[in-house]
């Protein structure tokens, strides 16, 4: 039995959160640290936080405050750590330490200090650690997915965001670095590789002088994984080179996360993403032009301080025109730290409220309708879980990133973790419906082309 004490952990937020705690995780069991799956039988609970907004923050709160309540010696890591620093110290005496976003890779470090009874603070004031493929990891993700970091920090000042605040400048891993992180998940059998940072489209600004993704992009071409998916495209980003990359490499997904945030050019330049208002919709063009296959998912924030009727209007019309395939809706959540906490003009609670609801229900038929074009077609999906009832798989196609889109609910047998063709029978809103392919289907499909 180790001599150690136990460690348990409770992650919450983003992935780029999760990648933090797969990190601490690899580094404490490879300093011989027992980690157990229920923090009933853990001496320190690693509670990694998100602050990113106030919805956020009371879920991180009200985990700390479980925990504290089973008097558990806790220990705060992530964007709440960062953020509140001091108060939670001060206001959580079963917290035994905090830990920056970019001191996670002193975990052990800080287990041992706080095993001699100090109270930690480990907080760097400018965040500037990244993880590489020599640090330590221990995935926590299904076996067929694997998200890579190929950048951390945020060099924009968008209005509304906190994020350059708690994870600092941007920063990015070299090519090298990134594709031998890929090739070692690749060996341990993962099919979908999923690149993400705060702004993957800036990937290497800072570390080249230049944008470098589409000669990232051609590199990772040559990792043996399926799918090579990215997320947080920034849509000035997606150059005629970033597209060309895309479209030449098989294994890249003619996948767009464009996170937009909203369409007309007041809100966008009282966001501080004046750039962005003048560009949309010829991007957005441009892509369906040249990658018609593309599918693209946006993020929508409604209720920014100053949006009126007549903007509003304005971005449910940009929905209907452009018919995006995946669509996430968000009411503005007023964060101190940023300009737009003391903006004139806040919208109230309960328009910001339907604002939403009405965009949402703008944006269901289109989702069907893309949805019910797949109907027909067989397409490679990713075996993920079996209901050990009834048997049913579930999956997912190309068209569908884990955690945010939809997924294929399958009759049939496969392997968890095996890519394998289905035939597409069935699909609503959200999800799709489909059995495994038979040699009929495959036929089918080929003379159709």
């Amino acid at each position: 039995m180790s001599s150690k004490p136990a460690i348990s952990f409770s992650h919450l937020g983003c992935e780029k959160n999760r990648i933090d705690t797969e990190h601490m995780l690899g580094l404490l069991l490879e300093a011989g640290y027992p980690v157990e799956a229920s923090e009933d039988l853990a001496d320190y609970v690693i509670v990694n936080t998100c602050s990113f907004i106030q919805a956020a923050r009371e879920e991180s709160v009200r985990t700390l405050v479980e925990l504290a309540e089973d008097n558990k010696k806790i220990i705060i890591t992530g964007c709440m750590a960062q953020h509140f620093q001091e108060e939670l110290l001060a206001e959580i005496p079963e917290a035994v330490a905090v830990v920056g976003t970019g001191d996670y890779n002193k975990i052990v470090d800080v287990v041992k200090r706080a095993e001699t009874g100090e109270r930690v603070k480990e907080i760097s004031a400018e965040p500037t650690y990244i993880a590489d493929e020599s640090t330590p990891r221990y995935r926590t993700t299904n076996e067929g997915v694997a998200y890579l970091r190929v950048a951390e920090g945020c060099d924009y000042r968008c209005a509304f965001c906190i994020i350059p605040h708690l994870r600092g400048n941007q920063r990015s891993r070299t090519i090298e670095s990134i594709v031998a992180e890929a090739q070692q998940l690749a060996a341990q059998g993962v099919q979908e590789l999923v690149l993400i940072s705060q702004i993957t489209t800036n990937y290497g600004v800072d570390l080249y002088g230049k944008p470098k993704l589409a000669e990232l992009l051609r590199e990772l071409s040559k990792v043996e994984v399926p799918w090579i998916r990215m997320h947080y495209t920034y849509p000035t980003g997606v150059t005629a080179e970033v597209i060309d990359a895309i479209r030449e490499t098989p294994n890249v997904i003619p996948y767009l996360d464009l996170p937009l945030q909203h369409s007309h050019p007041d809100i966008l330049k009282a966001m501080n993403r004046p750039w962005q208002g003048r560009v949309n919709d010829a991007i957005l063009d441009r892509i369906k032009a040249e990658l018609p296959e593309a599918v693209m998912r946006t993020t929508f924030i409604v209720g920014f301080p100053g949006e009126t009727d007549e903007h509003f209007q304005h971005l449910v019309e940009f929905v209907q025109r452009h018919e995006f395939d995946h669509v996430g809706v968000f009411t503005f959540s007023p964060e101190e730290e940023t300009p737009a906490f003391s903006m004139d003009n806040q919208v109230p609670q309960e328009v910001m409220d339907e604002r939403r609801d009405i965009l949402m229900s703008v944006q269901q038929p289109i989702s069907l309708k893309r949805n019910q074009a797949q109907i027909g077609k067989v397409v490679d999906v990713l075996i993920e879980e079996a209901n050990p009832r009834t048997g049913q798989l579930i999956g997912r196609s190309a068209r569908f990133a884990p955690d945010v889109d939809g997924v294929i609910y399958i009759e049939g047998s496969a392997h968890l973790g095996a890519m394998v063709p289905v035939m597409v029978t069935d699909a609503d809103a959200y999800d799709l419906f489909g059995r495994v392919a038979t040699a009929a289907d495959l036929k089918r499909q080929v003379l159709a082309v």
